[in-house]
């Protein structure tokens, strides 16, 4: 049982740590288009 809770700690983990990375993705491409757009 103990091993089950850790493998979904694990992975409740690895989703948490995926979301916060595509959130910082987003948020640079959105950070660059203003910044390419503004320059024009």
């Amino acid at each position: 049982m103990m091993h089950d809770m850790m493998a979904g700690g694990m992975m409740w983990g690895m989703g948490v740590f995926g979301l916060l990375v595509i959130v910082v993705l987003v948020l640079g491409a959105i950070a660059l288009a203003k910044y390419v757009f503004s320059r024009k």
